[in-house]
């Protein structure tokens, strides 16, 4: 496959499904990637999810010293204080259970993510839960980039499925679907990828990310 020329940041993964096509890319041309680069920074939408469950957390009275020390962590996490909320979080977590201690994670998870640290981002993140339609398919998302900064790409696949499959909806759906495309593709799973690129394109045809997805798919088509 040729390699696909994206121009994005370099801390733009988590959010952009393109990012990640773009250190596919690389990976299949043996470019080794920046050492520095992660999947992404968390973007507004996951500072909305936290606000979110951090007024839940702060309004319960559930737990109310650990939502006290949560609520501080937030502060530092919102403010790309990463190192330390990630620390703080993971002391929340182990501390106290109810909201706070969920959310906990979610912020140690995704803070570690941010830092590099992969293995205990994906250890707070698999332990955070939600029936919520957007934050428990964003964490599973958030576990699939993990893996793939390993370069674990079969675990990526199970958790970008995961995260297309979550109460699936055409807002955030074909753009978990395209990072599960190109995790299949990293993995040396052509004909799974070009499955997904199709579905995107005939199921969320009205989707940004389909324009990318016919694209990739005539790539696949044509080799």
């Amino acid at each position: 496959m040729a390699k696909k020329e994206v121009e994005k940041s370099s801390l733009e993964f988590l959010e952009s499904a393109e990012g990640l096509q773009h250190e596919i890319g690389k990976v299949q041309t043996t470019v080794e990637k920046n050492k520095n680069v992660i999947f992404g920074v968390v973007g507004a939408l996951v500072l909305a999810i936290v606000g979110y469950f951090g007024y839940k957390a702060w309004t319960s009275s559930q737990d109310e010293e650990g939502q006290a020390k949560l609520f501080s962590t937030m502060y530092k996490f919102e403010a790309d204080s990463n190192k330390v909320a990630a620390k703080e979080a993971a002391k929340i977590a182990d501390n106290f259970g109810g909201n706070a201690g969920n959310l906990a994670h979610f912020i140690a998870g995704t803070a570690n993510l941010k830092e590099g640290k992969f293995d205990a981002a994906i250890d707070h993140l698999k332990s955070f839960s939600s029936s919520d339609l957007l934050v428990q398919a964003r964490a599973y998302s958030l576990i699939g980039d993990a893996y793939s900064e390993k370069k674990a790409y079969g675990d990526a696949v199970d958790y970008y499925k995961k995260a297309s499959d979550y109460k699936a909806n055409k807002f955030f759906t074909p753009a978990y679907m395209m990072k599960l495309a190109a995790a299949y593709e990293a993995n040396k799973e052509p004909k799974e990828a070009l499955t997904v690129y199709t579905e995107i394109v005939e199921k969320y045809a009205e989707s940004s990310e389909a324009v990318s997805a016919k694209k990739y798919k005539a790539m696949l088509e044509g080799e």
